[in-house]
């Protein structure tokens, strides 16, 4: 905890954005931090509430011991905190910028609707150790003679990676794309967390004795058997990369494309990555997107800062209360009207709304029709209307990873959404030697709970190569 009676005396305080009509004008990051005093004060509202919903089960999925580094921050030990924080956080600098902070909702002080600012205090713990120089690598004093290849280099793929590293272990990380970070680097827009973060963490664990080997689609440019073959232990860590196909009359027409590929093109341009395909540019366009997740919010936010003239987003369902029920729900995530930074820039939104289908000329989008809907989500009859669109981005997430190459080639079983079957304990797979962690494993979810698996798997590897290890779970 902090100052005893800090959550009664200091008021809470986040970190403030760059006004709208600035920020869309570049894709940099854009949020004000606090100084460091007033960090201090945010550190000082934790409470002694005896016990800390904040790092259980509903709160941090990688169990941040967030108390305890409030308490440090108090007291000024700056660098203490950081030690603590990475202990069970090997990326908090990702998780501070992108993550929803579920440790606030369970927070105690939210039920007053003043929840400490659990994650702005971490990424001040985190920038400030990367500003003083207090994260190096962590080479491993003894190695194990034993090998480990890490497929995908997301989250999950790195902290494992990491982990597995300070093990002993001879890590190789084999990465389809020209640079590590998955959906981090190629999904995230800069604009929520810079790329540069990712790549001195990968000069780090490269300082510990990680190989990355980019341009690897396993499954494509080498079979999955010849990983196992010359590996003690593989893990599986890619993605969930097939898309939720809503199968819209006129999905066919030019101008129609599910939000990822839109996504991936922009960090492409942004990282000065060549971009192969026919461009996907929102620029003098008007931008319907299907969807009402962090994906569709990153394509509304996208779409502005390439000069769209308009966006509108479709979300399926009702909206929710501007404020839960906190004796139902607390400490739970609850479901209450929400308006990210990308909407806050200028974005229409529509609850209630099916989409209909796709209407086009010349064989080019021109609008989305839509229509009301009921308590059970049915089209309203009478109640359809259409919206202009000249570009419509399907974003209503993922059904499983492909299934093509890598998996298919594994023979690994499959679960009944068709991700990767692998439990929580071992994280072992059908096949011998081979592990399964992340989305490709637990279907699409958050940064933090990939870093979370990545860790556990780690956890589980090193245990069954040695007997025995002294990597956290």
């Amino acid at each position: 905890m902090g100052k005893v009676t800090g959550f009664l005396e200091i008021d809470r305080r986040e970190q403030k954005y760059q006004p709208a009509s600035d920020r869309i004008r570049h894709f940099r990051e854009f949020t004000l931090p606090l100084p460091d005093a007033e960090v201090v004060n945010q550190a000082a509202r934790c409470m002694d509430c005896g016990i800390p919903f904040c790092h259980g089960p509903n709160g941090c999925p990688v169990h941040n011991q967030i108390p305890d580094w409030n308490d440090l921050i108090y007291r000024g030990e700056w660098e203490e905190a950081a030690r603590n924080l990475h202990s069970t956080n090997n990326f908090p600098e990702f998780t501070g910028r992108v993550c929803p902070a579920p440790c606030e909702e369970a927070c105690t002080l939210n039920l007053e609707d003043m929840p400490v600012t659990i994650k702005t205090v971490e990424q001040a713990i985190a920038d400030k150790a990367w500003k003083m120089g207090w994260i190096k690598p962590e080479p491993a004093a003894v190695k194990t003679g034993r090998k480990v290849a890490v497929v995908g280099s997301g989250p999950a793929g790195l902290a494992a990676a990491q982990q597995l590293a300070r093990a002993g272990h001879e890590v190789h990380v084999y990465e389809r794309e020209p640079k590590a970070g998955g959906l981090l680097r190629y999904g995230i827009p800069d604009f929520k967390m810079e790329k540069h973060h990712i790549d001195r963490r990968v000069k780090q664990m490269e300082g510990e004795g990680v190989v990355f080997h980019y341009g690897e689609n396993i499954g494509v440019t080498r079979p999955i058997q010849e990983l196992l073959d010359g590996h003690d232990a593989v893990l599986l860590a890619g993605g969930s990369e097939a898309p939720r196909d809503p199968a819209l009359p006129g999905q066919a027409f030019e101008g129609v494309h599910y939000a990822m590929p839109y996504l991936v093109q922009s960090n492409r341009r942004e990282g000065d990555e060549p971009v192969n395909e026919i461009p996907i540019l929102a620029g003098g366009k008007h931008v319907v997107v299907v969807g009402g997740g962090d994906t569709a919010s990153d394509c509304v936010g996208t779409a502005f800062r390439q000069g769209a003239l308009s966006v509108t987003q479709l979300d399926i369902r009702p909206v929710p209360p501007m404020k839960e029920d906190k004796l139902k729900v607390w400490p739970f995530w609850p479901t209450k009207f929400r308006t990210s930074s990308s909407q806050a820039e200028g974005a229409e939104r529509e609850f209630a709304c099916a989409t209909l289908g796709i209407e086009g000329r010349n064989g080019r989008a021109t609008g989305v029709k839509c229509a009301r809907v009921d308590e059970k989500r049915q089209p309203i009859p009478g109640t359809e209307f259409v919206l202009r669109a000249d570009l419509v981005f399907l974003a209503i997430g993922f059904a499983h990873p492909l299934h093509s190459g890598l998996i298919e080639q594994s023979g690994a079983a499959l679960d009944r959404r068709g991700n990767v079957a692998a439990d929580e304990d071992s994280y072992a797979t059908s096949v011998p030697k081979l592990y399964a962690a992340g989305d490709m494993r637990r279907g699409q979810s958050l940064v933090v709970w990939a870093i979370r698996e990545g860790r556990q798997a780690a956890h589980a590897i090193d245990k069954a190569l040695m007997g025995a290890t002294t990597l956290p779970r």
